[in-house]
């Protein structure tokens, strides 16, 4: 699920704020944040509510108010109304929450449209999902005679339900193409800009690129995804190397040198879930 934080009301944020902050002086600065309106087409323009769109401070607004908002409330209406098993994880506006039992996920969503209208908030249409995930969710829609069961996205990952090398049940996370497209498009274009520069310099950008996104997307089961990364920002590097000069193309020996020196391996970084959790 996605939030819109268009529409947050700013005298609850003001409530939300007092509750944690003492110093007037402080709510005082913040409210005059709010209240400073963001420039367009060069007119300046004031809202009563929502928080200002690229403003410094807005993340850690809106986590405040989403921890009194869902947070909070999500926490009780677990222990009072849920019968089964309960999960939920949040990033930012981001959360997934996992139920035991379909009728009380029902339940909650209806719950929490209206949780979330009283204070100016609302589900973003398109990423709020009710799915069959889980252990038993291949055996079950096979019995209904249906198909895999549905993939989800969240913080970059493609989820699937899959089974590990145990034959037991495991989630597993391959990195979004959407994200992966976008990441190269980028890169192509930044190493185009780049391509006059010293081989030092380009070297370091690409050592801090490559690890960088295997130490975060370096999870198991997703080495082919980090390893095709790997080699298409090392062919996106040979091109615009070899266009440094109508005569500048790069053979692959020359290259290899590149690579030993500047591009790490694609391996997997983080352990497999039975070894994290003991089980």
């Amino acid at each position: 699920m996605a939030l819109s934080f268009d529409t947050l009301k700013h005298e609850w944020l003001v409530k939300f704020l007092e509750h944690r902050i003492a110093d007037q002086r402080v709510i005082r600065l913040i409210q005059k944040w709010l209240n400073a309106g963001v420039l367009e087409d060069g007119k300046r323009m004031v809202s009563e509510i929502g928080t200002v769109q690229g403003g410094s401070i807005s993340p850690l607004l809106a986590n405040i108010y989403l921890h009194y908002v869902l947070d909070l409330w999500i926490e009780q209406w677990r222990k009072t109304k849920a019968k089964g098993d309960v999960l939920v994880v949040r990033f930012a506006d981001d959360f997934i929450v996992g139920f035991q039992h379909r009728k009380e996920a029902e339940q909650l969503l209806d719950e929490l449209r209206d949780r979330f209208a009283k204070f100016g908030l609302r589900l973003h249409p398109e990423k709020t999902r009710l799915i069959e995930f889980g252990r038993f969710a291949t055996e079950d829609r096979k019995a209904r005679g249906e198909g895999k069961p549905e993939t989800f996205n969240f913080l970059g990952f493609t989820h699937c339900c899959g089974i590990d090398l145990k034959g037991k049940f495991t989630v597993i996370r391959k990195t979004m193409r959407s994200r992966l497209l976008k990441k190269l498009k980028a890169v192509n274009l930044e190493l185009r800009q780049r391509r006059h520069q010293p081989i030092n310099e380009q070297g370091r950008y690409v050592h801090a690129l490559v690890s960088g996104h295997v130490r975060y997307y370096g999870v198991p089961f997703n080495s082919r995804a980090i390893r095709a990364f790997r080699a298409m920002v090392v062919r996106l590097w040979q091109k615009w190397l070899s266009r440094r000069s109508q005569r500048g193309y790069l053979t692959w020996d020359r290259m290899t040198c590149y690579l030993d020196r500047w591009v790490p391996p694609a391996v997997i970084c983080h352990p497999y879930p039975s070894a994290r959790f003991g089980g």
